[in-house]
């Protein structure tokens, strides 16, 4: 290609999706000249499926973020029109909040941020190539990016954050297009370049449902679901008076069997059943059609009708993932109670893409065959909003902590679920799209979303991405709290008849003569906690809301919480036996043939990592450890 243009960058991020512009932004705040790339200035932060942000462990993600310091927190407590926590009637561990957001103001206030950001340059245009040098070792570097227009930038790293639109195909019946999500371009020429790199290329498939013209629907048909009371904020640096608002509803109906049976006679249409889709599909995301093909005994299955924004009559039919022919579309929706008038405004459609194995990654998000190539989001075959933004964040940031010359950050399993996620793609084989759940962490006791600041907050402030006046006041929370609890454990209530009137109306034990008790033992009482107490505890401070959560939540859980921390230390210790980088898994004798493959593959960090690998035994684990420790 004929260099039309030449410019100088310290980091190039290609793409401008939710994890564009968290990678972006954490470069760019650690005072490093970033260029950010994106097929249509006007689709920064784009949500081109659902619109909400959080839910069931993404909620966590998005906590943990903005603990060290990224934006999605901060931007949706901007752009939400409904808050609500997911799984409130379960244990803290699992509790999720999750936000309906309008897309068009979480798109213009991310877009606001990037604008006003110091060294951080917009650039709409399609990355092409990127290009490598040799260092003084022989290795591939990352030297520079070109675009299709000819513009050659110059960057000491790149970060990888093209999302659904490498190669993107959008198929609807026996519709075909190559656009991206939303008819916006794809990226057509950047996978040919990533595979002369050596990089591994696979494709992958996602689907979104139909958006409907909301004054077409019967409201009395449906179910209210409306937010919650309490408005939670997602960042920690906002309180919930700071984004107090008037909330919008959401909506809930059921497919029927008119339903089912319209989508098994129109089957054979479905590009998912014919074998047009090649690519593979998440499996905890199914298409209306997968869910009743599966699950023909199921009698319905919920579609919840969410509002697109304030600003427009679309409403988001969440649960109804498609990619049938229009006009089995519009009869299968019209047979939802709610729906017999409905009118479509944007169709179903399922979406291929290009993406990497994520196990050419390194824990830090560098591949590891060209150095200074990073790379976070869709792009590391995942999924959701959440999950790429935490990515993106992550990629950015070492990028510029390597460019820096500082270390680069790693959190492992027991510190985040950002840890968990991340060291899942890199260890473990991924043959869908990978999307975060509760149960994939082992330690989601102490990984709560609650609690995100008091585990990442100080690693933020340390990094530079926040600020002395947010981590003072966090370390003011976190002196209230022991304060608190120290009072809780030593406060004694009496007995007398006020008292045990109060435990009758919980339905809790008595007191008897002369058996007082304290604060701490009556708020572990599975029908008590700190709130409820405040009746019988005159003398208890005026404390802010996350203060009262924790002193509740820490002395509750108090033996459950410290039986998972002595698991964690027996986890710590495996991590900390490190292996040689140049180790050379062939030669040693005692391991299977797939353990060798796949060791030599992955290249395990430490004996923790690779215990996690697909194919890889407690057998090799021990002629490993045999191995290093002779070795040593």
């Amino acid at each position: 290609m004929n260099i039309c243009a030449e410019e100088n960058y310290d980091i190039a991020v290609i793409g401008a999706g939710h994890a564009g512009c968290e990678a972006a932004l954490a470069s760019a705040r650690l005072g490093l000249k970033t260029v950010i790339f994106t097929v249509s200035a006007d689709s920064i932060a784009l949500m081109p499926c659902n619109p909400n942000i959080g839910g069931t462990s993404k909620g966590h993600l998005v906590c943990e973020l903005d603990a060290l310091g990224g934006e999605m927190g901060k931007n949706t407590d901007k752009a939400f029109i409904q808050s609500k926590i997911i799984n409130s009637s379960k244990g803290p561990a699992v509790h999720s909040l999750r936000a309906q957001a309008d897309k068009q103001v979480y798109t213009y206030e991310m877009r606001k941020t990037l604008e006003n950001t110091p060294g951080l340059y917009i650039k709409q245009a399609e990355v092409c190539n990127i290009l490598t040098e040799k260092d003084e070792n022989g290795s591939l570097c990352v030297s520079a990016v070109e675009t299709l227009a000819g513009t050659r930038y110059n960057c000491r790293r790149a970060v990888l954050c093209t999302g659904v639109y490498l190669n993107a195909r959008c198929i609807y019946g026996d519709v075909s297009e190559y656009t991206g999500p939303n008819g916006l371009k794809a990226a057509n020429h950047l996978t040919a370049s990533l595979m002369e790199l050596g990089l591994p290329v696979r494709r992958f498939k996602t689907g979104t449902p139909a958006r409907v013209d909301g004054r077409s629907l019967d409201y009395s048909k449906m179910e209210v679901q409306k937010g919650d009371d309490f408005i939670r904020p997602f960042s920690f640096s906002n309180e919930p008076e700071d984004i107090e608002r008037e909330q919008a509803d959401c909506w809930l109906t059921y497919t029927n069997n008119k339903t089912h049976e319209m989508i098994r006679d129109n089957i054979s249409r479905s590009p998912l059943f014919s074998g047009e889709i090649k690519g593979t599909g998440p499996r905890y995301c199914p298409s209306i059609e997968d869910k009743v093909m599966k699950f023909p005994d199921k009698e319905r299955h919920q579609i919840f009708a969410e509002p697109e924004g304030l600003y427009t009559n679309e409403i988001y039919m969440s649960g109804m993932s498609s990619s049938l022919p229009y006009d089995v579309q519009y009869a299968m929706i019209r047979t939802l109670p709610g729906f017999e008038h409905a009118e479509i405004v944007r169709n179903a459609y399922a979406i291929e893409y290009d993406c990497l194995d994520a196990t050419c990654l390194k824990a830090t998000l560098e591949t590891k065959k060209i150095k200074g190539l990073y790379s976070g989001g869709q792009i590391n075959g995942s999924s959701g909003y959440e999950e790429a933004a935490v990515q993106g964040f992550m990629a950015g940031l070492n990028a510029a902590l390597s460019a820096l010359g500082r270390e680069e950050l790693v959190l492992d399993r027991s510190e985040a679920y950002i840890g968990v996620l991340i060291d899942d793609l890199v260890t473990k084989e991924s043959t869908e799209p990978y999307r975060m759940m509760t149960s994939r962490a082992e330690y989601r006791l102490l990984l709560r979303q609650d609690n995100a600041d008091i585990r990442l907050r100080k690693i933020g402030h340390d990094i530079g991405l926040v600020s002395d006046e947010e981590y003072n006041k966090f370390l003011r929370k976190e002196e209230e709290i022991a304060a608190e609890i120290a009072r809780v454990r030593k406060t004694t209530i009496g007995v007398d008849e006020y008292i045990n009137s109060f435990l009758r109306e919980h339905n809790s034990s008595e007191l008897k003569d002369g058996h007082g008790v304290t604060l701490e033992s009556l708020i572990k009482r599975p029908e008590l906690d700190y709130e409820c107490l405040s009746k019988i505890d005159p003398a208890r401070p005026k404390l802010s809301w996350r203060v009262r959560e924790q002193v509740n939540i820490q002395i509750k859980y108090e033996g459950y919480i410290d039986k998972q921390k002595q698991q964690v230390e027996h986890f710590k210790k495996l991590e900390k036996r490190l292996i040689p980088a140049d180790i050379d898994y062939d030669t040693m004798q005692g391991l299977r043939i797939e353990a060798r493959q796949k060791l030599s593959k992955i290249r395990p960090a430490n004996i923790g990592q690779a215990s996690r690998i697909s194919g890889v035994s407690p057998a090799d684990i021990s002629v490993l450890l045999v191995y290093l420790e002779r070795e040593r």
